[in-house]
């Protein structure tokens, strides 16, 4: 049978299922998977977090992903075609596993520099997080595969973000929060995830803002998934434009959404419209009718590591550079390589976005490559980051029973009778296949380490665990869940840790257990860390092996709990031993780059003393390729900042992300990012848009019409000038700003950007298209769009604070 897409053939689908059996279609039939429907050969769509790379429904390091940069890094692009390109990509990830909807892309905005969760979204800014997520969303579609604009509305922070009450303006919501999602809709976007947080007064998924304007303003016909665990009753949600309840089978929709329709409690009509979108999506998706879509050829793998591997240096900062960069590999003998991120560079965030890559390649490892039969290159990892101690990996443990490198995971019953063995690679282990009778997860492994002397061993998890060393009791305990957070209970469980000794190249059998308890999760994580270092003694060995060097590189970077899902940052400082490290390299050797590995803004108090200064980000499988490219010039840093970076986290204008009371209110309004900076007259250490090249440009001129029509889009046009000794790729930028009025306005805004190509001495003129939206203003008194005529300036620039070209325009009423 051929199924279309028409509103009749629809309509024929929906007349086939009884009332109860349309409710039913409406909650998941597992964590990751719709409900089936032979009656009208719907089959189950499949679901995956994807913001990243594509997990599939299970967390298991057998099952790998290709691993793009973070979303802060895809967004500091400013490249829309790529980063539709690598849509593409996840949209053959998601392929490859059988997935038909992509959880992704997030486009909360980056309110404060303490949120969380800063590294999966876009940016500071409506109109880049906007376009960037438009284009990935075009990528994922065209590869057939369905797109999710998440979290619907106003999920900005982490901290109680199950029950969090945001108070935000009815302006700032329409100017600054829905702009986002507004063009998601406008790009086709297929799914939009409801959150788990509550906009003035309402739960985000029984709010009337799933209706007007999403549904009825914008004309979205797509599907409103809520966010996992995110419906809390029947009625309610079931009357709101809240399609899909995920996950299932359990839920308070099912059998009591039917029942509530049979009742009367929820009109039939609107469960009616809801399958109707369901089997909608399904018809885009091939999962409607007999006809399954037609295959599609992988993409080559050398192909995916290139596209990753440029998407790296694409999004590279250059934040500052003292004639230091590009590095000339033919002028070097010896590079010191110093951080314990550039060995175990971190390349993805905490939480619910993570996966299992198919291959990482460390900084170190890079820059190794890169200078193989070049120069020598010399590592020292310095003091130890803060933080829990990391999961085994196999270069450290062997599985007990075969001897090969991993882990042992048994589950086994209520009696300690072994149900099932296997081995697994590493310690971290979050989705134990679960068999009849599981009681307990046992994990072992023989540890044999390097160093010798007290070691730092954990288990992370929930409800009672036990952690021994040679049959010796560490730790034993009842750790009950501080929150029901999906984030934190199944994923990014807190570390519980023991000390031991241990002794250098002695095999020592550590085995941690826990029971597996309601409410309590699966996840199980074993770790290790050796004895940290004198710090004194790292500092002054990576300060010798720096002076030793004709250049150094030193990494520096948060930590998995310190930027994840579920929880928000407290500060933004690395820690006095991360600081004083680069301190400490920068002082030896003025040829010293510090490069960040982060996923949004840390305090760097040593910028001024480092002879330049890389943001890296969460920069995915292939960082250390695409780092060594910059750093040696085969690729020009090509990002520029999404989000303004402060000096220290007392000058940022928005910093509150705990609730008081339950509440969360957005007092700064329109001012955020940028904007709110502008508004208190404070300097940032580097504005939103900022980012060096490899070469140097001049500004020239600016030509903007007269007259600017209310309701139309106009187009501004931008010389400039390559005034280095080699091609670069410039992202032109233009704001705008209105004089005091009886509107009030940021002081300035983005309003349109183009990026252009030159070689050196060359003039090239960018046309900036400025969308009609970019003059409007939401009238609170009206409930309505309006512009208000007169004039306006148009300033353009290299970033928020270096805009050097400026000219006038009167805006008139249309007509």
């Amino acid at each position: 049978m051929r199924v279309g897409t028409s509103e009749e053939d629809i309509d024929r689908l929906l007349g086939k299922l009884t009332p109860r059996a349309r409710a039913l279609l409406l909650s998941g039939a597992t964590t990751w998977r719709t409900r089936a429907e032979p009656a009208v050969a719907l089959r189950e769509l499949v679901m995956s977090d994807g913001p990243a790379g594509v997990r599939g429904q299970a967390w298991d390091e057998r099952s790998t992903s290709v691993l793009l940069p973070s979303a802060t890094a895809l967004a500091a692009t400013w490249d829309e075609p790529l980063v539709e390109r690598l849509g593409g990509l996840l949209a053959a990830e998601a392929r490859r596993k059988g997935v038909h909807v992509l959880l992704a892309p997030t486009l909360n905005l980056h309110r404060s520099p303490l949120g969380g969760r800063h590294f999966e979204c876009f940016s500071e800014d409506p109109e880049l997080t906007g376009r960037i997520g438009a284009a990935l969303i075009r990528g994922v579609q065209a590869g057939g595969v369905a797109a999710t604009a998440k979290h619907y509305v106003a999920n900005d922070s982490e901290t109680d973000r199950l029950t969090v009450d945001v108070r935000v303006g009815e302006r700032a919501l329409r100017e600054v929060y829905l702009p986002p999602f507004e063009a998601a809709v406008a790009a086709g976007v297929r799914l939009v995830m409801a959150g788990y947080n509550a906009v003035d007064g309402t739960t985000m998924t029984a709010s009337d803002l799933l209706a007007d304007p999403l549904k009825s303003e914008w004309g979205f016909d797509g599907v409103v998934v809520s966010d996992w665990g995110a419906v809390r009753d029947t009625v309610r949600t079931g009357r709101a434009a809240l399609d899909l309840a995920m996950p299932g089978p359990d839920g308070p929709w099912g059998e009591a959404l039917a029942r509530a329709v049979a009742d009367g409690g929820v009109p039939g009509a609107a469960v009616d419209d809801k399958v109707r979108r369901l089997l909608r999506l399904a018809a885009r998706c091939g999962a409607l009718g007999d006809e399954r879509p037609p295959a599609r050829a992988p993409a080559r793998t050398r192909d995916v590591r290139a596209l990753a591997r440029r998407a790296v240096a694409a999004g590279t900062v250059l934040l500052s550079n003292r004639d230091v960069l590009p590095l000339d590999p033919g002028r070097l003998t010896t590079v010191a390589v110093i951080g314990a991120h550039a060995a175990r560079t971190r390349t993805q965030g905490g939480g619910s976005a993570g996966v299992f890559p198919q291959g990482e390649v460390s900084f170190l490892d890079g820059i190794r490559a890169a200078l193989r039969g070049r120069a020598r290159v010399v590592h020292v990892p310095g003091p130890r980051p803060d933080g829990p101690p990391p999961a085994l990996d196999p270069e450290l443990c062997t599985e007990p029973r075969s001897g090969r490198p991993g882990v042992l995971l048994r589950v086994l019953d209520a009696t300690g009778a072994e149900l099932y063995a296997e081995r697994r690679a590493a310690g971290r282990l979050l989705e134990p296949r679960l068999v009849p009778g599981a009681h307990t997860v046992e994990i072992s492994a023989l540890v044999r380490p390097r160093t010798g002397g007290r070691w730092t061993l954990g288990v992370a998890g929930f409800g009672r665990m036990s952690l021994s060393l040679d049959g010796r009791v560490l730790l034993d305990g009842t750790f009950s869940p501080p929150t029901d957070d999906p984030a934190v209970v199944h994923v990014n469980p807190p570390a519980r840790c023991a000390t031991a000794d241990l002794a250098a190249g002695r095999d020592a059998l550590l085995t941690a257990r826990r029971e597996l308890a309601p409410g309590t999760g699966r996840a199980t994580v074993v770790s290790a860390a050796p004895p940290a270092p004198d710090v004194t003694a790292a500092l002054a060995e990576a300060a010798r092996a720096a002076r030793a060097a004709d250049a150094a590189i030193v990494v520096v970077g948060t930590t998995e709990h310190g930027e994840s899902e579920g929880y928000d940052r407290t500060a933004l400082a690395l820690g006095d031993t991360q600081d004083a490290l680069v301190h400490a390299v920068a002082a030896a050797n003025p040829r010293t780059v510090a490069v960040v590995n982060s996923g949004g803004p840390v305090e760097m108090p040593w910028r001024e003393a480092a002879g330049a200064v890389l943001l890296a980000w969460f920069p995915g499988q292939e960082g250390g390729g695409g780092l060594a490219d910059v750093l040696f010039g085969r690729a020009e840093p090509g990002g520029r900042l999404p989000t303004t970076w402060p000096a220290a986290l007392a000058d940022a204008p928005v910093t509150r992300t705990r609730p008081v009371d339950g509440r969360l209110t957005y007092d700064e309004g329109l001012h955020v990012g940028y904007r709110g900076w502008l508004r208190e007259r404070r300097t940032p250490a580097y504005w939103f848009g900022h980012g060096l090249g490899y070469t140097t440009w001049a500004y020239e001129e600016l030509t903007v019409p007269s007259a600017w029509e209310a309701g139309e889009e106009l187009t501004v046009r931008v010389r400039v000038r390559n005034t280095g000794g080699r091609a670069g790729r410039e992202v032109v930028q233009v704001y705008l700003s209105r004089p005091p009025g009886p509107v009030d306005h940021p002081e300035r805004w983005l309003a349109g950007y183009a990026a252009v190509h030159a070689g050196p001495g060359e003039t090239v003129t960018a046309p900036v298209r400025i969308p009609a939206r970019a003059l409007r203003h939401w009238s609170v008194e009206e409930h309505a769009w309006r512009v208000e005529p007169g004039p306006c300036r148009v300033l353009a620039g290299r970033s928020a604070g270096d805009l050097p070209l400026a000219a006038g325009v009167v805006v008139r009423p249309p007509g």
